[in-house]
Order: C-alpha cells, then structure tokens, then sequence
C-alpha cells in the first residue's frame, strides 16, 4: 500500500507563516486566514508536510472499483 507524502509535522504555524510572507501585508493577511479557517473549521491549524497549512484531519475514500 502507498504511504502519504504529506504528512503532519511538529513545525510552528506562526513561525512558518512569519518566516515565509516576505511584506508585512501578507502577515497580516495570513494570520487574518488563519482567523477565518479556524472560526470556520474549528481546529487548529497544523502543519502538514514542510509548506501546508490544513485545518482538521480527513480521510477521503474513493468511490471507483477497478
């Protein structure tokens, strides 16, 4: 069976966040999101692989057969 790529790591979303938007606007503007996703979602937003911001854990499951 294939593994997932992406996975959740342990990586700070605000220290990714403040590392990675390269104006003060963009920040802003992320960290406003990450506000939006949160209220929206209710979960905490995790990282998933080293660039993923993803909010809650789900499975998806294939509806086609072979």
């Amino acid at each position: 069976m294939a593994t997932n790529k992406t996975t959740y790591t342990n990586t700070d979303v605000t220290e990714f966040i403040t590392s990675y938007a390269n104006t003060e606007q963009k920040k802003i503007d992320s960290f406003e999101l990450l506000k939006i996703l949160q209220d929206l979602t209710g979960e905490e937003p995790k990282m998933w692989g080293p660039t993923i911001i993803g909010f809650g854990n789900y499975h998806y499951k294939s509806l086609l057969t072979d």
